[in-house]
């Protein structure tokens, strides 16, 4: 992996190191003169360093790695062809900047926003089965009622309070947690933020997510409410209008602690668990380092690790998203009403297997999203920060 690799995951003090330079040089025999702006960088693969070189490693650096480009040829060149060159190839971004981190939410608009809207007739059988499970007691069944009542566009119903309220969410989702991450890094300091870097990881996605629920509920509302209650709305502004109407303002965040409840433990899983899939398969599946394959390659391992992560927030939110989808339709519900009414064992079973592909689905999407949108700008993709397992040269 390159240094600019590891910038997408950590804050600068944990790769910087101007002592370490001349010794990195000799481990690796790779230039570190290249300028960057007014800051000097490293282009040493971290994945070659030993864990005690890794911690004083502290030199400016910023992105300049061109989009598409690998260093060598692997063989594995043939998966980025497909990719355009980004309009900034060649132009540096510096980390930790107001660019940087727009840059970082709107690719969570992005990926965000169009694969969620893309799952909506899934996301409307599978609020509809947590609903009312009598009428829709499984998915094909689900999905033929909705069309004999509503024809096809019954399985779009929602698609605008779903891409709006969902856009939102990623961008703060995806920007804050870079934001959070440096931030808790630099205040937790080393050796601590590097041995720990999970609970870096962990700490900073929920950070981010707590805002991003904020933007998010509202639409949410709106959307459960369109998608369960036939003839409630059509869509996003005549929902809206007759939700202000009858229930005010607080009522768009009457779900906003089961939403946190249902998206903080999603947004902390997915992350932390991408970061540590991705290490993973580089460690242990793809035969070469992550600095060596091509960039389609490594958004192929992108993919691969969200879809694992994915599924594994299905499982760990699924009890909250049933709650969600029960408050948002019964008006003036409790939580304790909700899982009195539901059931603890259908509390985590109802939707389940449906959720599991669609959030699976839908989270690999996402980071294969994210990350085609970073290499476009010319920004690494995500994840293999770790360094190697044992000693040089490995799973980047």
């Amino acid at each position: 992996m390159t240094a600019s690799e590891n910038q997408g995951l950590l804050p600068d003090y944990l790769y910087r190191s101007r002592g370490a330079l001349s010794a990195l040089v000799g481990i690796a025999g790779v230039s570190t003169s290249s300028p960057c702006g007014s800051r000097r960088r490293s282009t040493l693969g971290l994945a070659q360093v030993h864990d005690d070189v890794f911690r004083q490693f502290r030199s400016g650096t910023c992105f300049d790695e061109r989009v598409g480009s690998t260093g060598r040829s692997t063989g594995r060149d043939g998966l980025g062809k497909f990719m355009i060159p980004g309009i900034s190839e060649t132009r540096q971004i510096p980390l930790h900047t107001g660019e940087f981190y727009a840059y970082c939410a709107f690719g969570g608009v992005l990926s965000c926003g169009i694969t969620h809207t893309g799952v909506t007739p899934l996301d409307i059988v599978k609020c509809n089965m947590q609903i009312d499970p009598g009428k829709y007691e499984f998915i094909g069944s689900g999905f033929k009622l909705i069309m004999a009542d509503q024809g096809l566009k019954g399985l779009y119903k929602g698609w605008g309070p779903t891409l709006i309220g969902y856009s939102l969410q990623g961008a703060c989702k995806f920007g804050l947690y870079e934001y959070f991450k440096h931030m808790y890094a630099e205040m937790a300091g080393e050796p601590f933020a590097t041995d720990h870097k999970s609970l870096v990881f962990l700490a900073g996605s929920a950070s981010a997510e707590f805002v991003a629920d904020i933007a998010l509920c509202p639409f949410e509302a709106i959307k459960v409410r369109v998608q369960t209650q036939p003839g409630y709305a059509k869509g996003l502004t005549d929902g809206m209008s007759k939700f202000l109407a009858t229930e005010g303002f607080t009522g768009l965040y009457a779900g906003i602690v089961p939403l946190w409840g249902r998206q903080i433990p999603y947004t902390m899983m997915k992350f932390t668990s991408f970061e540590a899939t991705v290490d993973a398969l580089y460690a242990h599946v793809v035969p070469v380092p992550k600095k060596e394959c091509s960039k389609g390659y490594q958004l192929g391992v992108s993919f691969a690790a969200g879809y694992i992560a994915g599924v594994l927030c299905a499982v760990v939110s699924h009890p909250a998203d049933n709650l969600v989808s029960y408050l948002n339709c019964k008006k003036g519900a409790s939580i304790r009403q909700a899982i009195s009414d539901i059931g603890m064992f259908n509390l985590f079973t109802r939707g389940l297997p449906l959720r599991i592909f669609m959030i699976g689905t839908l989270t690999g999407a996402q980071w294969g999203l994210y990350d085609s949108f970073k290499v476009y700008v010319g920004l690494p993709t995500a994840g293999g920060a770790t360094p190697a397992h044992g000693d040089k040269g490995g799973g980047g």
